[in-house]
């Protein structure tokens, strides 16, 4: 990537009315069959079509294919019964009906690799995948098997590597992993957490990512935002270890957020995906707001290691506003590629 500060997003992106119901995270499908395969690629379109007139440089399939960013992936396993469900808190926040890891977790085959390589053949520029964490998966299920959070982790992790490495190999420069169960777990984060993560991508000759954010835009989310207090440290606990790892680009919220942005600095020498766009607000970020996040964050990371991109997922959002803010993102990251090339 040779783009100067290359602009990239968090991860999904809002699904149009005709496949999906908007504004909705899990939102069943209004297709079935073929039509719902060919439903899947055309969204999958639009989203690139979107990324690329907003001037976003590392293009992401918008999630456009699946339902959530965790369960669509652990659909596809064996070892885990969707009819047998329990009630766990997720996150620590907010409870929801889960399935239950019923036997030993493996992944029969591929999971995404047809939808990355359609994502491929749409566009000659970098890409980007994402993939749940070891500990977020984990985190939203119930385990009557391995009966250890830990154990479960580090099976994800093998079934993560087995696809991620899948994922390179159709093309994908980025593959990113999900994890704001850091922003919650930090002891377990610190003690097995990063080590199951590194584990997810061994050997992978693509980049790596974690996104470390404090979750969609949605209630139960915004809920726990108020009781966080006037500064938001979380990142604070894990980044002198990711700082350690071996994962290349570190992905945290930073619009809007109360995050200190001198956190930053704790990951020094690791390429940072700032999010400079709110993903919890309807209200469109002016291109010079964008700016101002990213002048903010210039003074812990420095210019060839900083991608712009959006604090989280857009999903719960509507398209209009979606790609308001993406072009926003665009135009603000430009601004500031254009004081720093003088």
């Amino acid at each position: 990537m040779t783009t100067l500060l290359p602009t990239t997003t968090a991860g999904s992106l809002p699904k149009p009315s005709w496949l999906a119901q908007p504004e909705t995270l899990w939102s069943p499908w209004k297709l079935e069959g073929e039509e719902l395969v060919a439903g899947k690629q055309d969204a999958l379109r639009l989203a690139v079509d979107d990324q690329r007139q907003a001037g976003i440089d590392i293009l992401g399939d918008g999630e456009q294919t699946r339902q959530h960013f965790v369960t669509t992936f652990i659909e596809h396993l064996d070892g885990v019964d969707f009819e047998k469900r329990e009630t766990v808190r997720i996150r620590n926040r907010y409870d929801a009906s889960v399935p239950t890891v019923v036997g030993a977790v493996s992944r029969p085959k591929s999971v995404f690799v047809d939808d990355a390589c359609f994502l491929r053949a749409q566009t000659d520029q970098p890409i980007k995948w994402t993939l749940p964490g070891p500990m977020t998966m984990i985190d939203t299920l119930y385990d009557a098997h391995y009966r250890s959070r830990e154990k479960l982790a580090w099976e994800f992790a093998r079934i993560l590597n087995e696809e991620a490495r899948e994922l390179e190999a159709a093309g994908v420069d980025i593959i990113q992993f999900d994890e704001p169960a850091f922003n919650v777990f930090f002891d377990e984060a610190n003690d097995w957490g990063i080590a199951t993560l590194e584990r997810a991508a061994e050997g992978l000759k693509a980049e790596t990512a974690v996104h470390i954010c404090y979750g969609y835009g949605i209630k139960a989310n915004t809920d726990w935002k108020k009781t966080l207090g006037s500064e938001w440290r979380q990142y604070e606990q894990t980044f002198p270890n990711l700082q350690r790892s071996k994962i290349d680009i570190i992905s945290l919220e930073c619009q809007n957020s109360r995050v200190p942005m001198d956190l930053i600095e704790l990951i020094r020498g690791k390429k940072v995906m700032v999010g400079a766009i709110d993903v919890a607000t309807d209200t469109i970020e002016t291109p010079e707001q964008v700016a101002d996040t990213l002048r903010n964050a210039l003074r812990f990371v420095d210019a060839d290691k900083l991608l712009p991109a959006t604090n989280c997922g857009m999903a719960p959002l509507s398209r209009d506003v979606a790609r308001g803010k993406l072009k926003a993102l665009g135009a603000g990251a430009e601004i500031v590629r254009q004081e720093i090339l003088g």
